[in-house]
């Protein structure tokens, strides 16, 4: 999943720096929730008020670690007000990214039918 050609510059830039930002600070929560994270993509509104976290985990509940990233969202957000030399910080929204999960049912479907 990467970011629609639509997108000025500028915004493909803001996306990635904020993604390559919350990895870093994701790896300092202490919640248990949240644990092994994988960042896919970083979805920004044209204003930078939202932006949309895609995401997928390697060990424990897609669910839990949802609740877990939106619950911190507060705290990851002021931190990235630390790091981003930019007006308006958006409002963080975590999503779990199921294209992983679903690629892999997909290849289990294709390889039961040639069988």
């Amino acid at each position: 999943m990467r970011h629609k050609r639509s997108i000025p510059n500028r915004s493909f830039r803001v996306a990635d720096q904020i993604q390559r930002d919350l990895a870093e600070l994701i790896r300092e929560l202490k919640d248990p929730r949240v644990g092994m994270v994988t960042l896919h993509a970083v979805d920004v509104t044209p204003d930078y008020s939202h932006a949309k976290v895609y995401f997928s985990v390697l060990v424990g509940d897609p669910k839990d670690c949802e609740t877990g990233l939106n619950e911190a969202a507060g705290w990851l957000r002021n931190g990235l007000f630390k790091r981003l030399q930019i007006h308006t910080v958006p409002t963080l929204h975590f999503l779990f990214d199921r294209t992983t999960e679903r690629a892999a049912e997909l290849n289990a479907l294709i390889r039961q039918a040639n069988s």
